[in-house]
């Protein structure tokens, strides 16, 4: 099942971990070294652009009742909504930019263009997910309590609505994001502290109402007054913008963390946990994807999901830099680095779903070696001599040949019972 020991699960030991985390903190150095007013040129002229981009959005919707205007501007402000959640307000909130002691531009005064309130975000994902990634029973962002994706959560008949509930979650994730922190299931199975989440659905409520008059009272009431919008179109447009915007973040945050190759692991595996076990879980328990520059910048560069578990706070537009270092410690240390198209990613998150919305039993690789679900268990059978230094090459053997290895022994071992069934 889940991984209950991840240094033995990446085949290194105390020494490696430790050193594994001194070049990691080498690479942090030298970005905090290295900031400077060319990233702070980069975030406000993002700022600039996003804004820029909203008001040309509203514009095309107020100035034209034609068909081609209003998709025009719909699309126009999807991409301005998107670009302020991913590529400004997560990392801004992230305190990736603090550094620059802007008021406007810092982590505890930035209020996104989402339903969900700021304050509670920075709880669920900075400190929650960020700090417990993927442990089991700690990081809620493992399924959101609504989906199975790990063979570790015990199947229930509610499974089979897998795929139905991640398009519903899709369709409207601001508001998945937004009640995360509210728990609305511990509210209604009475194991809350009443007064803290009186306080919690009070803010929801909130901002979450200031969120809607905006978009679906205020916006549409003012663009009615043009003679060539109505009130109607311009809510329609902005809930389409809104949906768009949320259908995009689900997909990168998805890829980022339930494609094959995203470790799971165990409360036990976190106490006394070091520096570099840390990072360590970080690079096991995230996946990147690939793509040019647009494709970059329109993920906020969470396709670079890895380097930004590894470097939460430092900013987004170095993370592609931050990469190719982190690439090469991954080779040093024969430790995969889980990368791939963002289609290929997304797909297999997909399958994922399907697959875990059944029950086991209709599943064919073992809870220890599946491609969304292993531990250190599937190392078992590994033959000896496997892991370690190659003696033609001097190079290290770690879990990227220990996963090939165990692959490769399975195949032959699957091929040898077919040649036998034949020949039968």
């Amino acid at each position: 099942m889940a991984i209950t020991d991840v240094p033995a699960f990446a085949h290194l030991t105390e020494a490696d971990v430790e050193s594994l985390a001194v070049e990691l903190d080498a690479i942090r150095q030298d970005i905090e070294d290295s900031r400077g007013e060319r990233d702070a040129r980069y975030i406000r002229r993002t700022i600039a652009a996003q804004r820029g981009l909203e008001v040309a959005g509203r514009l095309l919707l107020a100035a034209s009742s034609r068909r081609s205007a209003w998709w025009a501007g719909t699309l126009t402000l999807a991409s301005a909504k998107i670009i302020e959640n991913m590529e400004i307000g997560h990392n801004v909130m992230h305190g990736q930019w603090d550094w620059m002691n802007d008021p406007e531009i810092h982590s505890t005064s930035w209020e996104w263009d989402m339903t969900g309130s700021s304050k509670h975000w920075r709880f669920t994902h900075n400190f929650m997910h960020h700090k417990y990634t993927n442990i089991l029973g700690m990081d809620d962002d493992v399924g959101f309590g609504l989906l199975r994706v790990t063979r570790d959560q015990k199947w229930k008949p509610f499974n089979l609505g897998n795929l139905l509930y991640n398009t519903i979650l899709a369709l409207g994730f601001e508001w998945g994001v937004g009640l995360q922190h509210v728990e609305l299931g511990k509210i209604f199975k009475g194991r809350d502290n009443r007064d803290e989440s009186k306080v919690r659905v009070d803010e929801f409520l909130r901002k979450a109402g200031k969120q809607v008059l905006k978009d679906y009272a205020a916006y549409p009431a003012l663009t009615s007054l043009s003679p060539a919008a109505t009130y109607r179109s311009t809510l329609t447009a902005n809930a389409v913008a809104n949906v768009i915007r949320n259908v995009w973040s689900n997909a990168v945050i998805f890829c980022g963390h339930f494609p094959d190759g995203a470790e799971k692991f165990t409360k036990t595996d976190m106490a006394g946990e070091s520096k570099g076990q840390w990072y360590l879980r970080q690079m096991l328990g995230s996946a990147n994807f690939e793509g040019g520059w647009l494709l970059r910048f329109m993920s906020g560069n969470l396709c670079h999901q890895i380097e930004h578990h590894l470097f939460p706070d430092l900013p987004s537009n170095r993370l592609h830099e931050i990469s190719v270092r982190v690439q090469q410690v991954c080779d040093k240390y024969d430790l995969p680095y889980t990368t791939g198209p963002f289609l290929v990613q997304y797909a297999k998150t997909w399958r994922t779903l399907a697959k875990l919305s059944l029950p086991d039993k209709y599943l064919v690789a073992t809870p220890d070696n599946a491609p969304e679900t292993r531990s250190e268990r599937m190392f078992a059978e590994l033959e000896p001599g496997v892991i370690g230094l190659d003696p033609k090459t001097g190079r290290r053997r770690g879990l990227k040949t220990a996963v090939t290895a165990v692959r490769n022994w399975r195949r032959d071992k699957q091929a040898a019972k077919a040649q036998r069934a034949a020949a039968a």
